[in-house]
Formats: structure tokens, C-alpha cells, sequence
């Protein structure tokens, strides 16, 4: 049976529509990506679409294919209500439908469309590329012709990347969790050249789903920029981890990278036992004096570059603000901001919590934020200054010990053909 066609440029000015049909944008062009070279007997795979480029809110904004539930006429429905409103930046290895194919040129003949289709493997769905629209003009006089051809034919349709630049574009906006299974299934040279194709924010947070040992034999071979550029997108507490398990003249290589004042805050967590909670603690929390309103909290909380167990309280101290900082004085949690009028100040808000000194052992830790429920404990020094927080993710992490994450496989159905892949070549 004949799957039904979509033809790109009918998607292209759709509105985006929110989970409930909402208009929130619109479509202005498709990415897409090559498909994956025959190997070992297996046919060449049509090429995917990766995601929509819409404009909304007067931004051009990308929009990843799996958050689409459904492309009709009405437009584009995404799955849940919530949006990206990051800029589109489009990577090396993807292709704009519109501004890159149609209309190309291809000999005699030029690309007037593109016709997608629903494809799935019983655990997933996507959209591919099944055929191109082709138009040749015709002499004076006489109507130009045109041919629908199986996307197998026109062979010259991507200028194909590398490899890696290819499969870094698939990986867009994949879990970093999934990413680094990916990468764990790599042999070291493609690691490396997956590495170099993924930006310098992407390559960290997959780092950070490595073992120190996986870590390290990818950013050894990063120069000293880019070094700089990965380390800056990295958390704190993960890059003292990785420096951690390495040695001496090589650690002292990567704390050079660093600009002054992050190396300063690393040094300082490395200078903690392993095992403890100087050694566990994030430097990053979210910290506001007892004068500041739950507006300004609730602005802080808001921000999407914390993280969830980080996200969850103010930490409320005198001043300064950044750790160390002054004496600490307690904490607001989320909730509570949410019941609260916006003017009024922290410090008629603030809850006792359970502190713990930077020497204390990751188990005594761990039992401490189990009695109290907690998502992150504070860690202050003898004279009550906050220095960071442990949270439980990085709690569980240190339990499991450093073998679980090379057991662990991603439950999501979308990368199960990407680690399958890499287990392949």
C-alpha cells in the first residue's frame, strides 16, 4: 500500500499549534538529514527529518519532529504545551528543506517539492524523504514537465557531511543520556570526530552522562579553545570530578584553559577528599539576600539553565551572594514562592533546614537528605558560610559507583537506531 505523501512546501507556513490547537507560530522550513550510507549489506536509509524552523513570538525558533503529535492541514500539534524559545542555529550535517533544496538544480531538471512520509519501526515513528517533485522547463512555447522520482534516484539531492557531522545532526536535541550511549557504542576515533561535530554546550552535558574514564579520553584530545569553550558550558562539580582522575601535569594543562576565576572555584573543589561532601557539593545554587521578594525568586527559578534538584530553593544568605558566601541563613522552597504575594520579602519565608560540613562522608550525606525529604542540602563552613549544595542526583551517582552508567541503557525508542548504528561501524 502507498504511503500517503506531505509535501513540504504545503508544511511550509502552517501554523504551530500548542498540545491544546492553540496557534503559537508558524512553519517557515523543515531540517532534515542524509541518510545513513549502505553498510554491511544493510540499503542506504532515506533521509529524516530532524525538526520544523518556526517563528514564534519574534523569534525563529527550532522545533524537534518528536514533539510533533500531528501535521494536517490545521497545522502542526505539538505533543506537550511547552516551547524552546532558543534561536535556531542550524548545525553542520542538516539541511533546510526549503532554503537548500527547492529550487536546486539538479542537471536539466530542478527540485520544485519534496514529499515526506510517516515511517516507524513498532517502537518509534519519524518522518522521511520518499520522493522529490522534479520540473524541467521546457523549449518556447511549451509547458515545463514534471516527474515525481523515488528520493533513491536523485542521488545528488545532500551534499553529504562527514559521518559524524551527519549523526551529531540525527543526535539534535536527543537526551545526553542517549547521546553518550551512543558514543560509549563508538570505537575512540569516532568518538573523537562525533566530539569535534557537536557544539561546545551539547559536548558538555554528554560528558557529563560519561564515566570520568570515557570523559577523559575524549577531552585529551580537545585543543586549548575548545577546551576552554567545553569546560565553560560544564558544571562545576563535574569538571573537579573529571579533573579529579587525572594526573598531575595533565590536570594543571586543563585548570590553564580555564579563565581565572573558574579555575580558582575548581581548584577550591578539588582541594575537598574524595568521598565527602566538599568533594560532592555544586558551587551553583541559586542564592538571594533576606530582603529580596519571592518576584525576584520566582524570576531565578524560572531561569531553564538550573537544574531540577537546584530549581526546587533559594538558599537565603547575607551578603555575599556568591559562594562563599555570608553566613547562611535558610531556605525558601519553591512551593512555598508559589502561595506567596510577589512583594513580600525572603526573610519572612525562610525554613531551617539541616546543614552539613564539607568533611562530612557521601553516606552520612545521603542519609541526611533521605530523613529530611530533600532535593539538595546546603554545605557550609565552620564560620556558617554557605560554600554549595549536594544534591541527591549527585548522591545516586556516587552509590551506584562508576560502572552503572556503561550498564545502563537508555530506555527511549528514539535512540535505540542510533546506538545500534554505532555498534555497526
Amino acid at each position: 500500500m502507498a504511503r500517503e505523501l506531505i509535501y513540504a512546501f504545503r508544511v511550509m507556513r502552517l501554523p504551530l499549534l500548542d498540545a491544546g490547537g492553540a496557534t503559537i507560530g508558524r512553519i517557515e522550513d523543515l531540517v532534515a538529514v542524509p541518510g545513513r550510507p549502505a553498510r554491511h549489506g544493510q540499503p542506504r536509509s532515506a533521509p529524516r527529518l530532524v525538526g520544523f524552523v518556526a517563528s514564534s513570538q519574534q523569534r525563529r525558533i527550532f522545533v524537534n519532529a518528536n514533539r510533533v503529535s500531528e501535521l494536517s492541514s490545521d497545522g502542526a500539534r505539538l505533543k506537550s504545551w511547552d516551547v524552546d524559545l532558543n534561536p535556531f542555529k542550524p548545525r553542520p550535517g542538516e539541511v533546510l528543506i526549503g532554503e537548500e533544496l527547492i529550487d536546486r538544480r539538479l542537471g536539466d531538471e530542478t527540485v520544485s517539492d519534496i514529499g515526506l512520509v510517516a515511517a516507524g519501526d513498532g517502537r518509534s515513528s519519524w518522518w522521511e524523504i520518499d520522493k522529490v517533485r522534479l520540473a524541467r522547463r521546457a523549449s518556447l512555447g511549451r509547458r515545463s514537465t514534471y516527474r515525481l522520482a523515488d528520493v533513491a534516484e536523485v542521488p545528488g539531492l545532500f551534499t553529504d557531511p562527514t559521518a559524524m557531522e551527519a549523526e551529531a545532526a540525527r543526535l539534535r536535541d536527543f537526551h545526553p543520556a542517549e547521546v553518550a550511549a551512543v558514543v560509549r557504542a563508538l570505537p575512540d576515533h569516532q568518538r573523537r570526530q562525533l566530539a569535534d561535530a557537536l557544539d561546545d554546550q551539547r559536548l558538555a552535558d554528554v560528558l557529563e552522562e560519561l564515566t570520568e574514564e570515557e570523559q577523559i579520553r575524549i577531552v585529551e584530545g580537545l585543543d586549548r579553545e575548545r577546551l576552554e569553550g567545553v569546560f565553560d558550558e560544564m558544571e562545576f562539580d563535574d569538571v573537579a570530578d573529571l579533573l579529579g582522575q587525572m594526573p598531575a601535569a595533565q590536570q594543571e594543562r586543563m585548570l590553564d584553559a580555564m579563565d581565572d576565576e573558574d579555575e580558582a572555584v575548581v581548584r577550591r573543589l578539588l582541594s575537598y577528599e574524595a568521598g565527602t561532601a566538599g568533594g560532592l557539593m555544586t558551587p551553583e545554587v541559586i542564592v538571594l539576600g533576606p530582603s529580596a521578594t519571592v518576584a525576584e525568586a520566582l524570576a531565578q527559578i524560572r531561569d531553564p539553565d538550573w537544574v531540577v534538584s537546584i530549581a526546587t530553593q533559594v538558599f537565603v544568605t547575607q551578603a555575599p551572594f556568591k559562594t562563599p558566601t555570608g553566613k547562611f541563613l535558610g531556605v525558601v522552597h519553591m512551593q512555598r514562592l508559589l502561595r506567596e504575594p510577589p512583594a513580600m520579602e525572603l526573610r519572612q519565608l525562610v525554613d531551617d533546614v539541616p546543614i552539613v560540613p564539607p568533611t562530612m562522608s557521601d553516606r552520612e550525606v545521603a542519609v541526611q537528605l533521605a530523613s529530611y525529604d530533600l532535593l539538595a542540602i546546603p554545605v557550609c563552613d565552620e564560620a556558617g558560610r554557605l560554600l554549595g549544595a549536594v544534591t541527591v542526583d549527585d548522591v545516586i551517582d556516587r552509590m551506584l559507583g562508576t560502572e552503572w552508567r556503561k550498564r545502563h541503557r537508555p530506555t527511549s525508542t528514539a535512540a535505540a537506531p542510533m546506538a545500534a548504528t554505532g555498534r555497526s561501524g
